[in-house]
């Protein structure tokens, strides 16, 4: 894919333009992109204080006795979501459903540890241990190339 950007002082709102041979999966993944306006808000509640949480400073997202947290730098902040629904506005290409109960940050993982049968043992760069679900391994793995 090539990408050209043009600057032109002329121009009021920026324009995009996609020209190709025909409609890919690639193309319409950019267009579905670019066409989402509404920015993807996640806001976490802890001790009757609603905070903005930024998507990169979060390390996972889990459920845990009926509620759904998110686990950042400064603690854990419950949210008013379902965990398909915070999943829904994380980035896909970031933020990785690893079980049921458990959505992580790839950008936030330390290490995969494949040593357990069946599993794979995930430690966040915080220092909080989960596991992969036996059926989310096969996934794991091909995101890492094995």
């Amino acid at each position: 894919m090539q990408i050209e950007i043009k600057i032109d002082e002329n121009c009021k709102e920026p324009k995009i333009i996609v020209m190709t041979d025909k409609m890919t999966d690639e193309v319409n993944a950019i267009i579905k992109r670019l066409s989402d306006e509404q920015p993807q808000v996640i806001a976490g509640f802890r001790d009757d204080v609603v905070e903005v949480l930024e998507p990169s400073e979060i390390y996972r997202v889990f459920a845990e006795s009926g509620k759904v947290f998110a686990e950042t730098n400064h603690g854990e902040y419950a949210l008013r979501l379902r965990l398909y629904e915070a999943e829904q506005r994380l980035d896909s290409k970031t933020f990785v459903r690893i079980s049921n109960s458990d959505i992580i940050n790839l950008r936030k993982v330390k290490s995969f540890d494949l040593s357990f049968a069946g599993t794979i043992c995930i430690t966040l760069s915080n220092g909080t241990v989960t596991y992969v679900s036996r059926r989310s391994v096969a996934k794991i793995k091909q995101l890492l190339g094995m």
